[in-house]
């Protein structure tokens, strides 16, 4: 089958006609985030098979695949026309092309998701509390209470002190527990601006009686206030069942027909994944100890805060239907509420876990690739040094520069079937087997004959205390395409950084085109 070549005018076209559409940016994490179309989802191509099927379910869909105009989308497009994509094509000249035709390329990651959270407090005037005003209430005994709204994981690194974890999907399910008192103020925060707003506004959304802020620039705010942040709190919201969860599921309801959410009872909802002309997404937005404790076959899990802040994350695919599911018809409501105004079309199912796990949703897998052969590391330092074989590094860029084996060469999947050799043994060092396989594929087919991978990784190595070096400028910042160097330091104590990150993510709405700002609050337009 001919991968058919499109223009960006095209492209732009097809992103509005309300079809399908899966517009998939092949490059590696640093390129994507320099700059790429409003609409584009990341998969770069160096796992690009790994994670296809889940972001790309149905292989019917009109998929568009764009590089950097290096050629790397056609062979992307190969291999997913050889995974069984149906619709292949290629974005003419990339992200250049794109540019030249008159349109923005966006710096950064989840900006659809980051610009909505913009538009919101735009929109709703969201009242928020600058770092300095917050202090000042902490420091007066103010009656007060101060929520993070991001994952355990980010809290715990770094928050606000004496803030209490509750990722934003889980607040309208857990403030009362937090707040038991109507008059306790409520600050949400989070890194930076975004899912601050995005918390403040869902507990407002939902009722709660309490006055409620967003503080304004987050953690990064306070640490350009000059304010110390908390390292290592482990504060967290009670996981017990909250008293009056009939009332509070009312509420949520109430609040999902407001926006167009559709409810849909498990029975339809898995007769839809025979539907090859749609694409359904199955999503558990609980936390992620209730999905390990009874997720069902089939369902992914997408903590709710986070499928709002990172949807392109999960979802490949725009116009698919996206259906939910939680256990008590709370938190899953809310979190179908946001995207649906993020302009998805999200389904709540009708039932809880127990009704959906009376089902099989289980839907074809992609195959994994096959296992390479295996060398030890004493073999494979002995090959080395007998110049038999060549060490080829697929770990991170910035891994690399901190450890790796000496003499051993940095590459990246793109860039790997340069250095196929068919008279030397290949030796891929690489964290996730997946990643080696990939790349051993295109090193066989540019003329590689015997390509393994490293026992037990860089690990087993360096356990054996074989020779290692440390290269703090080597792969170079211009060669390390796997790596966002656009403001990465802002939660290092870089001011500067931090300033840029949030001076970004402030501009984002006045980037928009009447396009890209009107796939948002479907809901009003409807009206």
């Amino acid at each position: 089958m001919a991968i058919t070549e499109i223009d960006a005018p095209t492209l732009k076209a097809w992103l509005s006609d309300g079809g399908e559409i899966a517009l998939l940016d092949v490059r590696e994490a640093g390129q994507f985030g320099e700059g790429h179309p409003f609409f584009a989802v990341p998969l770069p191509y160096s796992r690009l098979e790994l994670g296809l099927a889940d972001l790309v379910p149905n292989p019917n869909v009109r998929l568009v695949l764009t590089d950097g105009g290096d050629g790397t989308a056609a062979r992307a497009a190969q291999r997913a026309e050889e995974a069984g994509y149906r619709n292949p094509h290629i974005l003419e000249g990339g992200a250049d092309g794109w540019r030249r035709a008159g349109y923005t390329l966006y710096a950064g990651v989840n900006v659809p998701s980051k610009t909505f959270g913009e538009l919101i407090e735009h929109r709703r005037q969201t009242p928020c509390v600058t770092a300095a005003e917050l202090q000042a209430m902490r420091e007066s005994g103010e009656n007060m209470v101060i929520v993070d709204g991001r994952p355990f994981a980010e809290y715990h690194r770094m928050n606000i002190p004496d803030g209490i974890c509750c990722p934003n999907g889980e607040l309208a399910l857990r403030i009362r527990d937090i707040a038991p008192d109507p008059s306790t103020k409520i600050v949400v925060n989070c890194a930076g601006r975004t899912r601050s707003i995005i918390g403040a506004q869902t507990l407002i959304d939902f009722g709660v009686p309490n006055p409620v802020f967003a503080l304004e620039n987050g953690t990064q705010g306070w640490f350009l206030a000059g304010l110390q942040v908390e390292r290592g709190a482990s504060r967290r919201h009670l996981v017990s069942p909250p008293r009056n969860m009939r009332g509070l599921a009312a509420n949520a309801r109430s609040l999902a027909d407001q926006h167009g959410v559709g409810w849909v009872a498990p029975e339809e909802a898995h007769g839809w994944l025979a539907d090859r002309s749609r694409t359904t997404y199955l999503f558990d937005v609980r936390t992620s100890e209730e999905f390990a404790a009874s997720g069902v076959p089939g369902f992914v899990h997408a903590p709710g805060g986070q499928l709002i802040q990172a949807t392109d994350q999960w979802v490949g695919v725009r116009g698919a239907r996206l259906v939910l599911l939680d256990d008590e018809q709370v938190r899953a409501p809310v979190v179908a509420t946001w995207l649906r105004q993020l302009g998805h079309e999200a389904w709540m199912l009708n039932g809880d876990v127990a009704a959906a796990a009376m089902l099989s949703w289980q839907r074809p897998a992609a195959a994994p690739p096959a296992a390479l052969p295996t060398i030890t590391p004493g073999k494979a330092a002995a090959a080395m040094a007998a110049g038999s074989a060549r060490i080829i590094d697929l770990r991170p860029g910035m891994t690399y520069r901190k450890g790796h084996i000496a003499g051993s060469t940095w590459s990246i999947r793109p860039r790997a079937a340069a250095l196929a050799e068919a008279d030397k043994t290949l030796v891929l060092v690489s964290d996730e087997p997946g990643v080696a396989a990939l790349a051993a594929r295109d090193l066989a087919e540019a003329g590689a004959k015997d390509v393994r991978q490293l026992a037990g990784g860089f690990g087993a190595w360096h356990a054996e205390r074989l020779p290692v070096a440390e290269t703090p400028h080597v792969p170079s910042d211009a060669d390390c395409i796997d790596f966002l160097f656009f403001t990465a330091r802002r939660h290092d104590g870089d001011a500067a950084a931090a300033r840029q990150y949030l001076t970004w993510e402030q501009g984002l709405i006045t980037q928009l085109d009447a396009q890209e700002r009107g796939v948002f609050f479907p809901m009003d337009q409807d009206a």
